[in-house]
């Protein structure tokens, strides 16, 4: 007897996602969700388009039908990713996500243009970089010879043209690539991305962007750029977790990280999930197609909140620019607030119904300031009381009405918890001999 299982059809995958949906934790239908900058819900359309293609098989590099049915399938999604985001088809390199589709661009243009001209050996990125950046830059200098500039940004987290123009000024012929996200992720600020090309250009230096916090929320246009790459990432537009890409120009020296069986142009080897990459598609064209109704609409709600943020606590700081369509994310508002710890408040709004993030990183459980608030000048005592909202396209104003409601009591206590617990820090402190 033949022990070949049937392939699911239509219904018996879209019973697998739905029992996923009700198995899994999620979101409570009561919560209000305001971490859309960590992932956005999958929109309709794109789980429509991913529920139907797993229903299919065939592996997009085989020759039979299915395989070419596949590929398609893959390609169909290429060209509306292309159009979406005014590159070419051939520019888009499908990926699992945002942090290969940044370490490909920072790792492989390193790699690509050493192999040309050993000299160039320095890395330069905005200290404000996403660590899907960050850490592959500093990997580099430690296992492949770069050496790493961090440019400085202003108390916006704005990074400094000056100091990018004196670094290009000195070292043009040493630089391999720049790396600038289009939007910081953490406090919501647009970089200069047009200013950053037009000084590295003249001097055929590469320059790639993090730009999986923009595609959806503001214009982004890859041959407007004159950018070399580009990264973009599903989860943060409405798409599956997984997929992502690199829109990377066809002549950028871009050096493989992923070696097997040479799928996407020799760039990125590996077996495409046609599924994803669909729901991808679709959620692309999606996102950049109602672009500006969803700004509008996330952009009210922060402007809202903003301000009833700033009524109902006291000493509550906004981090970065202040709310502008040039400045800003429209569904970004990040605050400190200084004398409570972020995780306490990130806590006690779970309980109370808000989802929301400190924005920072927690390194083997232990809380660490943003660096991206250090990097702006925020004190570390003050960068560690951060929270940040993310509205999104299905955001309400319950949802910023049940945080306004919930904010001012958990911010009271977090603050009372932080005024018990100072003396036992002191004390730790005077028999280490340094701060706790």
């Amino acid at each position: 007897m033949s022990s070949t299982k049937p392939r699911p059809g239509p219904r018996a995958a879209r019973r697998f996602v739905d029992w996923v949906t009700v198995t899994l934790p999620s979101v409570p239908a009561a919560a209000a969700y305001l971490d859309h900058a960590a992932t956005t819900p999958l929109s309709p359309a794109a789980r429509e388009a991913f529920v139907d293609e797993l229903s299919r098989t065939g592996n997009p590099s085989s020759l039979h039908a299915a395989g070419r049915a596949a590929r398609r399938t893959v390609e169909e999604a290429r060209e509306s990713v292309a159009a979406a985001l005014g590159a070419r088809p051939s520019e888009v390199v499908f990926t699992a996500g945002g942090t290969e589709a940044d370490n490909l661009a920072v790792k492989g243009l390193f790699w690509g243009r050493r192999t040309t001209d050993p000299r160039r050996r320095r890395i330069v990125v905005s200290a404000v970089e996403h660590h899907a950046v960050l850490d592959p830059a500093f990997w580099m200098a430690e296992h492949a010879g770069a050496e790493i500039v961090l440019l400085p940004v202003d108390g916006d987290g704005r990074v400094d043209l000056a100091a990018l123009r004196a670094e290009i000024a000195e070292h043009a012929d040493e630089i391999a690539l720049v790396s600038v996200m289009w939007a910081n992720n953490e406090v919501g600020t647009l970089q200069p991305v047009a200013e950053v090309v037009q000084l590295a250009r003249p001097h055929g230096i590469p320059v790639h962007s993090d730009a999986v916090q923009a595609v959806g929320q503001v214009p982004v246009d890859f041959a407007a750029s004159g950018l070399d790459a580009m990264t973009i990432s599903g989860h943060k537009l409405g798409g599956p977790v997984g997929v992502g890409a690199l829109v990377a120009r066809r002549d950028a020296p871009l050096t493989p990280v992923l070696h097997g069986g040479g799928q996407e142009r020799g760039v990125r080897s590996g077996t495409l999930d046609a599924p994803a990459i669909r729901a991808f598609g679709v959620a692309v064209a999606e996102a950049v197609a109602q672009r500006e109704e969803r700004a509008a609409h996330v952009a009210a709600l922060r402007d809202a909140l903003v301000a009833g943020v700033r009524e109902r606590v006291p000493g509550a700081v906004l981090s970065g620019p202040e709310p502008a369509p040039a400045t800003r994310l429209p569904g970004n508002a990040h605050f400190t607030f200084p004398g409570a710890e972020g995780d306490s408040l990130l806590y006690l709004l779970d309980s109370a119904g808000v989802q929301a993030s400190t924005g920072s990183a927690c390194q083997a459980g232990v809380p660490q300031p943003s660096h991206v608030l250090l990097a702006m000048g925020v004190p570390e005592h003050d960068a560690r009381g951060a929270l940040r909202f993310s509205l999104g396209a299905t955001s309400t104003p319950d949802d910023v009405a049940r945080l306004l409601d919930a904010l001012p009591a958990a911010v009271e206590r977090a603050r009372a918890a932080g005024l018990a617990s100072a003396p036992a820090r002191t004390a730790v402190a005077s028999r280490t001999g340094g701060a706790a």
